[in-house]
């Protein structure tokens, strides 16, 4: 077990981990800075490598595609 969180922590890795042929969790780094106004999925999307697939794809929108601003 050590060496699997070795992997994840120092390199990155992401576990899926489950039975019977469904996965029950996934094992993924837990973001460097932590934000604590909010919840735990947010940060870990946020500074995880869940997201990193994006990098290659195009701008959609902006923030002038906007409705209504949130401060």
């Amino acid at each position: 077990m050590s060496s699997i969180i070795n992997r994840v922590k120092y390199h990155g890795e992401i576990f899926a981990i489950g039975r019977h042929k469904m996965i029950d969790v996934l094992l993924v780094q837990f973001p460097d800075v932590y934000n604590s106004e909010v919840n735990d999925i947010t940060n870990i999307n946020a500074y995880s490598k869940s997201f990193d697939f994006l990098k290659n794809e195009p701008e959609l929108y902006s923030m002038n595609s906007l409705k209504k601003k949130y401060a």
